[in-house]
């Protein structure tokens, strides 16, 4: 069932659940994130970032959402990851997303403040919340390459929060975009930026820490993790195996049942982790 984002958070944080956020580029990887909630029976954000809207547009992706979550036995809503400007904010919203993250956290403080004050009044208006960005989460998130890593200062941060009302916040604290595997998490950072800040936490690049962390991040005021490297090695790996066994193979409806069957296993996998 499709619900508002604003219920998504809620009724997940009075249930004590951690919110799956998972990326999609097509109608396949939308069906298998939803499936795979469905499946475990926790509540999921399908979730899709501007350049992966490039290969089908903000109301294709949008009415491919409404088709399958409106018929689903989970509460869905569709989110914008990392918009990074208020142009695809607003077409997003035009195309009935029900969440945005704006992501100003290349820019300087004083105009990430700005941006995301000013998307968050015009989401606010339209009863959609908003997630920003503090701190620099190094890794490759569409084609932005980002090699430095800056951690999330608590106390700029509640700073940030209370001068831009914004309603989640994502932060830095050593996690990745991507599937690297020497992610280190400060935990000390997460628990001072628990204590300083009343806003619900959100964690990028869920694909490369480890279960035993990912697991912890509820103690720690974290409502929202995001996965979208291990959906799209799980969508190669799939198709290259079938090919590999068969380089002549040609019926794509099995093929592409394949791929649906392993990117949904990894949203189950993710989904019972957090929770």
């Amino acid at each position: 069932m499709i619900v508002s984002a604003y219920r998504l958070l809620f009724d997940s944080n009075k249930a004590g659940q951690v919110l799956g956020a998972f990326n999609t580029h097509n109608l396949e990887v939308t069906k298998a994130i939803i499936e795979g909630a469905e499946e475990t029976g926790y509540p999921a954000l399908v979730q899709i970032s501007p350049g992966s809207v490039e290969l089908s547009g903000y109301e294709t992706i949008s009415a491919i959402f409404h088709s399958l979550a409106k018929k689903a036995a989970v509460p869905l809503a569709l989110h914008l990851d990392h918009g990074r400007s208020f142009e695809e904010v607003k077409r997003a919203v035009e195309a009935g997303f029900h969440s945005i993250m704006i992501d100003g956290s290349q820019l300087s403080y004083e105009d990430n403040v700005e941006l995301t004050r000013k998307v968050v009044s015009y989401c606010h208006e339209r009863d959609i919340p908003v997630e920003a960005e503090l701190g620099v989460i190094s890794g490759k998130e569409d084609d932005l390459q980002v090699e430095e890593h800056g951690y999330t200062d608590p106390r700029v941060a509640a700073d940030f929060c209370e001068k831009t009302n914004c309603d989640l916040l994502a932060v830095s604290i050593g996690n990745v975009h991507g599937l690297r595997k020497d992610v280190a998490i400060n935990l000390q950072i997460l628990q001072e930026l628990k204590t300083l800040t009343a806003t619900p936490l959100v964690i990028h690049g869920g694909s490369g820490i480890s279960q035993e962390i990912v697991r912890q991040f509820k103690e720690y005021g974290v409502r929202k993790v995001n996965f979208s490297s291990e959906l799209k090695n799980a969508l190669i790996r799939s198709v290259g195996e079938r090919y590999i066994a068969n380089p002549g193979e040609y019926d794509i409806v099995s093929v592409t049942k394949a791929e649906v069957r392993a990117i949904k296993q990894v949203v189950m996998d993710k989904l019972l982790i957090l929770n």
